[in-house]
């Protein structure tokens, strides 16, 4: 297997300081890019979405407790495998949310609803496009369930 090394491009600041499964909606976050990157945001202003990929690096995968569960591990949603789910112990700790632009202002890229926690290593940024990004995805029912209370 090939090894594979990524290096963030900045890091979220917000006040989340611990792990959770619901209430990320309200949350404001504020990516603060790495220097070198900072004029890779121009233009950024004219959407309202993107999309972040950030490394998980709390998370902790363990194979035999994650690679089949139920989502939040409660007991009305299905079991599952990993890749069925967004849950946040995967093989590969990436993670990712679309989110809606708050601002964007020199170095700093400001969204509402990330689900990470401050600190959390940005590995991309990425800006919606609703042609590649489809709307009339279908999903399980069971999957409208488990984000009720998520934003």
């Amino acid at each position: 297997m090939r090894e594979i090394i990524m290096n963030p491009v900045g890091y979220v600041r917000n006040a989340v300081q611990s792990r959770k499964d619901v209430s990320w909606g309200e949350d404001v976050s504020t990516i603060v890019l790495n220097e070198e990157y900072h004029s890779g945001l121009k233009g950024l202003e004219d959407f309202t979405h993107v999309i972040i990929l950030y490394y998980l690096d709390k998370a902790a995968y363990q194979k035999e407790k994650h690679l089949q569960r139920r989502p939040q591990n409660r007991e009305d949603m299905p079991l599952v495998g990993i890749f069925s789910q967004r849950g946040k112990d995967r093989p590969n700790q990436i993670g990712m949310t679309s989110v809606r632009i708050v601002s964007v202002d020199g170095a700093a890229l400001t969204v509402k609803g990330l689900d990470a926690i401050d600190g959390t290593p940005v590995l991309d940024i990425k800006p919606y496009y609703p042609v590649y990004d489809k709307k009339d995805a279908k999903v399980p029912e069971w999957v409208d369930r488990l984000m009720a209370h998520y934003f």
